[in-house]
């Protein structure tokens, strides 16, 4: 058995590496024009355009970095109100109608997480114009699949004691679903939507980048007109941004734990 371990062990390896130098030739080697890489001073000499940030136009970017804020937490607040219905279809334990309902929740998941934030908020600035609605959709769209997949999960691995003690006494669908399952599910959903507006504050900042507004949209207008000290500029705030959200999220879930 020791031996049969071993011998699997050194396939993956050699696979993991075999694939690893095809990529590097792949990529890096037959498909990257080296000629046009620019020397080590013609990097460092672009890299010191963008120093120092120019501070004054940080007290502009006030209205962008909240509007970045405020995409994050309705695109969290739209996708957790859709990820109930969703994560109510796709919990083996609880989908009305398992054969149909149970396929169309896990659909719509998984439709929800393989595509990339980016496409949504393209998708989104391509229908209803370039500003934070299509930003706020966009995210929405994109959390939603990772929000009621961990609540379908939660709800799938519910203790049914509380559940068989609520019908025994007469209890409806509707008193065993908000005395039994919501209190076991509410912590743990709590605990997710504040991850998931901790990852939306950077999402929120991507997705401006192709049109989502907030400082994203900012930042993409600076780099076009060649204004690299205000990017850099909008680079900090985003950074202050997202430390104030880390630190948030973090102290938010020690006090629900």
């Amino acid at each position: 058995m020791k031996k049969k371990k071993t011998l699997y062990t050194t396939i993956i390896l050699v696979v993991f590496f075999a694939v690893l130098i095809w990529s590097v030739y792949g990529v890096l080697i037959r498909d990257t024009n080296w000629s046009k890489v620019g020397s080590a001073k013609e990097v460092w000499e672009a890299i010191t355009r963008f120093f120092p940030p120019e501070w004054a136009y940080t007290l502009k970017l006030a209205k962008p970095t909240l509007d970045t804020f405020l995409i994050a937490v309705l695109g969290t607040f739209i996708a957790l109100i859709l990820s109930v219905p969703v994560a109510w279809f796709a919990a083996r334990n609880f989908t009305p109608f398992y054969p149909i309902t149970y396929a169309i929740g896990r659909f719509i998941m998984t439709i929800s997480r393989s595509v990339h934030e980016i496409v949504w908020a393209l998708i989104f600035v391509a229908a209803v114009g370039l500003g934070p609605f299509a930003g706020i959709i966009a995210l929405s769209m994109r959390s939603v699949g990772f929000t009621s997949k961990l609540t379908a999960e939660q709800i799938e691995n519910i203790d049914y004691r509380p559940i068989e003690a609520i019908r025994a006494v007469g209890g409806n669908p509707m008193q065993v679903f908000f005395y039994a399952t919501v209190p076991q599910v509410l912590p743990q959903f709590i605990g997710t939507a504040i991850f998931q507006w901790d990852i939306n504050i950077r999402r929120a900042t991507i997705i401006g980048i192709v049109g989502g507004g907030g400082l994203g949209l900012v930042f993409s207008q600076k780099m076009a007109a060649y204004q690299y000290t205000q990017a850099t500029a909008c680079l900090l705030a985003i950074l202050i941004l997202v430390l104030v959200g880390e630190y948030t999220s973090t102290r938010l879930r020690t006090l629900i734990q």
